[in-house]
């Protein structure tokens, strides 16, 4: 069962953020941060933030054993306040340049989900499932219940990912690639949507640019 995180301790949270920040430092959103090795300390600060953004404004789930998390934000339910928080505190814990350059790659590549993101829509913030624990279901699991809140809501899912096999995966869970777009530094983004069986044209054909 996927429940909504509340009430946690400082030290789940701490904990949540290891490991949700050791799994996005190989994760080709900051490939223009260098290496895995150089960006390292960075990334786990970023996604610390990401993920007290996303506890905070009541949009972090978890498994029962807490191995697998994910991040679902209803476009018609932002928080603004929790993200002016966020990006604040970004500026006092990463360096200026790196974020200059994390702005230039998504200035790049932020209009290929425009299709559906100007309509309402669940945006998948992140997916995180504890190393320890791959190969056991758990993403399927995380992904089935934010396609349930899709269908209960009546409004698309939409994922994004930079990294082709994270892409494969959530096509086989039934989430189709619509857009594909390529960013200076050799990064492909892959925009995805679930819409409901039901719901699916019979044809989408993803565009490339």
């Amino acid at each position: 069962m996927i429940r909504k995180l509340q009430g946690l301790s400082e030290e789940e949270l701490q904990k949540i953020r290891l490991l949700v920040g050791e799994a996005f430092v190989s994760n080709e959103i900051f490939h223009n941060w260098g290496s895995e090795e150089e960006r390292r300390e960075d990334v786990l600060k970023y996604m610390a933030v990401y993920v007290d953004f996303a506890y905070s404004a009541g949009e972090l789930y978890a498994n029962e054993d807490m191995t697998g998390f994910i991040g679902l934000e209803d476009s018609r339910e932002k928080k603004i306040g929790p993200q002016m928080k966020m990006l604040f505190k970004l500026f006092t814990v990463i360096p200026f340049y790196r974020i200059k350059q994390l702005m230039k790659f998504i200035n790049v590549i932020g209009e290929g989900n425009k299709r559906y993101a100007n309509k309402p829509h669940i945006d998948v913030l992140m997916v995180c499932v504890d190393r320890s624990h791959q190969g056991k279901g758990i993403a399927r699991e995380l992904v089935t219940f934010a396609k349930d809140m899709s269908d209960s809501r009546g409004v698309p899912l939409l994922i994004d990912t930079d990294m082709k096999s994270y892409a494969q995966m959530y096509e086989h869970m039934g989430c189709e690639i619509y857009n594909e777009i390529k960013a200076d530094n050799g990064v492909t983004r892959y925009n995805l949507c679930y819409r409901g069986a039901k719901d699916f044209p019979t044809e989408i054909k993803a565009s490339k640019v």
